[in-house]
């Protein structure tokens, strides 16, 4: 099947120009100024950005916690996130005590097979790795697994000691992989938590209260300290504060390979949301947890400057009712996560291009190639060039949503960014050439999204 995209604006992380673009048996096969040929779908892309599919490389689909659930599994979840112009997301398979790492990936193959309307991949997030259990890190390198995750939070769930990390590092390093890490001191956290409950200090406000930048700085300083003597790579997920960013232009300064992501609720949402009445600052815990409003213009900085090399989402959401009332009389109940895969693509253009903030040539960048370049993807995916994945968005930069949960696609009940306008829409989504949303529809098919086996690690720049 032959797709012709015409008279559009095409614009990678290095490239803005206008041209047309054919698709071939799900490939990009030519782009040219201009494409007459016989084609079995035509594209009019007048007036809008042709931009690579966005790529989304923190998701948690399907994902068991505090006694429930993530309320998107891999069919509601991957179809929001084409709404909002992702095409791929990368999730986290989830290796508890006791499991080997390959047992742990088949349950999320399980989760993910048939059901996903976008392509997809894994990092692995391992909980329990003795020295004998370290040779599986190498084994799901070779089978495409090419990134894990370790905590230094939550113990006696998922945290892990520095010998086990430096350890996971040095072996991951040596095969072309990459650690990600959650860097927050959780011993200390979980003084603090233990301490704000004894005092009757229950409110969904006491999980930010108890969860200090200085715990997440610590963490990360710990995290690029430990890369460095383990001669490896680290990337740091969910960065929400200066304090952290310090840390890692820091140790980039120094020439260690730090690289990190930002979220879009670190950049538009702060504390002031925790304040809300009654219970309704719950919607908003997640960890690590919304910061004072005067750290966002330095992350939108460090996304400018290249100190932070991605945005994500970290989309784990839970309904307000039933899901997040667990914890309406303990905040270290409250499920933590939120809800955002779906507006990604848009709130950072409104906030970055509309913004004044980065050009559109750093919104892909940091929406779709650094991922892609980071987590073994490029150029297959991440670009718009003849031999790639013909993931592609036809994106209006001039028209205008309102954010809201009666209109959003994810299977949740409200939505962080309730009522906020924004510009900068998408308006078609084709995944592998096929079109799966286009005129406000979903019209692609369940099961239409293929596991991808990612490449090595590779530095964006």
């Amino acid at each position: 099947m032959k797709t012709l995209i015409k008279n559009g604006r095409i614009i990678t992380a290095v490239d803005d120009y206008n041209a047309d673009l054919l698709i071939e048996d799900g490939q990009i096969s030519m782009i040219a100024r201009t494409i007459d040929i016989e084609a079995d779908k035509i594209i009019d892309a007048s007036n809008r950005y042709v931009i690579p599919g966005g790529i989304d490389p923190h998701t948690h689909m399907d994902l068991p916690f505090g006694g429930t659930s993530s309320s998107d599994d891999f069919r509601t979840g991957t179809i929001a996130a084409a709404f909002g112009g992702t095409t791929t997301i990368i999730d986290f398979a989830v290796q508890y005590h006791g499991q080997a790492l390959n047992q742990a990936l088949d349950v999320w193959f399980a989760k993910a097979e048939g059901k996903a309307a976008i392509d997809y991949a894994f990092h692995m997030i391992c909980t329990d790795l003795p020295d004998s259990r370290l040779p599986e890190i190498k084994d799901l390198i070779r089978q495409g697994i090419t990134s894990f995750k370790l905590f230094m939070a939550y113990p006696g769930v998922f945290l892990v000691d520095d010998g086990t990390i430096f350890k996971a590092m040095t072996t991951a390093s040596e095969a072309g992989g990459l650690i990600c890490m959650h860097a927050e001191n959780g011993v200390v956290i979980d003084v603090l938590v233990k301490r704000a409950l004894a005092e009757g200090r229950t409110a969904p406000k006491y999980h930010a209260l108890t969860r200090p930048t200085k715990a997440e700085a610590e963490g990360t300083g710990r995290a690029i300290a430990l890369a460095e003597m383990a001669n490896s790579p680290v990337y740091i997920v969910h960065l929400s504060c200066y304090d952290s960013l310090r840390k890692v232009i820091e140790g980039r300064d120094n020439g260690i390979p730090a690289y990190a992501e930002t979220c879009p609720q670190y950049l538009f949402l702060d504390y002031s949301y925790y304040e809300k009445p009654e219970f309704e600052g719950a919607k908003f815990v997640m960890t690590p947890p919304l910061r004072d409003k005067e750290n966002q213009e330095k992350l939108w900085q460090g996304l400018k400057f290249n100190d932070l090399q991605v945005v994500s989402t970290d989309h784990c959401p839970f309904c307000f009712k039933e899901q997040k009332e667990l914890g309406r009389d303990d905040f270290s109940k409250i499920p933590n996560g939120g809800p955002g895969v779906e507006n990604r693509m848009s709130l950072i253009f409104n906030g970055g291009v509309v913004g004044g903030r980065i050009n559109v040539n750093r919104f892909v960048e940091i929406t779709s190639t650094a991922p892609a370049k980071i987590f073994g993807l490029f150029p297959r995916k991440g670009t718009i060039a003849v031999g790639s994945d013909a993931d592609i968005v036809i994106f209006d930069p001039n028209e205008e949503m309102v954010i809201s949960a009666a209109t959003h696609h994810m299977n949740v009940d409200y939505s962080c960014y309730e009522g906020m306008t924004i510009r900068g829409v998408t308006k078609t989504v084709l995944s592998r050439g096929k079109v799966v949303i286009e005129n406000g529809l979903y019209v692609g098919s369940q099961g239409d999204g293929q596991f991808l086996k990612r490449g090595l690690f590779n530095s964006p720049k």
